[in-house]
């Protein structure tokens, strides 16, 4: 079992920035990848980055890429997705998920591959 909280969320304006973070539970193996979703009202999941916690490998979406980082604390098992140059259509709910992938660099975007989901935490961006 892996355990995720998001947290960070929140209102902010057009332009501006805002990091999410989600903390994990302790790892049972470092071959994990932990993904970043968004759901915005009446659309479907949708995956916008991952990072492999063994190998530092990252994979991001065409739409955040450039504007959205993802980043590790190895030694606290959190997890970070800073958020910049914000767009009212960044809107959503954000979940964090976790995936055990073995000793690979594997690091997918879609949300059917992820077995562990955190709660979720709102983002609102306003122009």
């Amino acid at each position: 079992q892996l355990q995720l909280v998001e947290s960070g969320g929140g209102s902010v304006q057009s332009g501006g920035s805002q990091t999410l973070s989600c903390a994990t539970s302790e790892l049972k193996s470092e071959h994990v990848a932990i993904g970043w979703f968004r759901q915005a009202p009446g659309k479907e999941r949708e995956g916008l980055s991952c990072i492999n916690f063994n190998t530092g490998t990252t994979n991001y979406s065409d739409s955040v890429k450039g504007r959205f980082a993802t980043s590790r604390d190895d030694a606290n098992y959190l997890f970070y997705l800073q958020m910049n140059s914000l767009k009212p259509e960044d809107t959503g709910v954000y979940y964090c998920a976790g995936l055990y992938v073995g000793p690979t660099t594997w690091c997918p975007l879609n949300s059917g591959s992820f077995n562990y989901w955190g709660q979720g935490t709102q983002v609102t961006v306003s122009a």
